[in-house]
């Protein structure tokens, strides 16, 4: 079982920036894929951004690629997702998730890819 913990959110203006934490649980956290997806009320839960612990690689969704960026530290079983140029249309409930084996790794983008989420931290972006 991993247990995931956000934290970072808040509000701020368009133009700002924000950084969000999530803090595993995880013995073997070097294992996982990590991923942030966010959910906007009354729509969908879309993927944002993964790193693949294993190998390294970074993954981003369209609307936020150029302007976000997820790293992390090991040592404090922490990833981050740092956000700039921030804009209204970014406001949504940003999770966190992991996953193991091959299925996050080929797929980091897919909700199914990953059996632990976080409970969430609201991100609101003021026009």
């Amino acid at each position: 079982q991993v247990q995931l913990v956000e934290s970072g959110g808040g509000l701020v203006q368009a133009g700002g920036s924000l950084t969000l934490s999530c803090a595993a649980s995880a013995r073997t956290f070097s294992a996982y894929t990590m991923g942030w997806f966010r959910q906007a009320p009354g729509k969908e839960r879309d993927f944002v951004a993964a790193l693949s612990l294993s190998h390294g690689n970074t993954y981003y969704g369209y609307s936020v690629k150029g302007r976000f960026t997820v790293s992390r530290d090991n040592a404090k079983n922490t990833v981050y997702l740092q956000m700039n140029s921030l804009k209204p249309e970014d406001t949504a409930v940003y999770y966190c998730a992991a996953g193991g084996g091959e299925r996050a790794t080929m797929a980091p983008q897919r909700l199914t890819s990953y059996d632990y989420w976080g409970q969430g931290t609201q991100v609101t972006i003021s026009s």
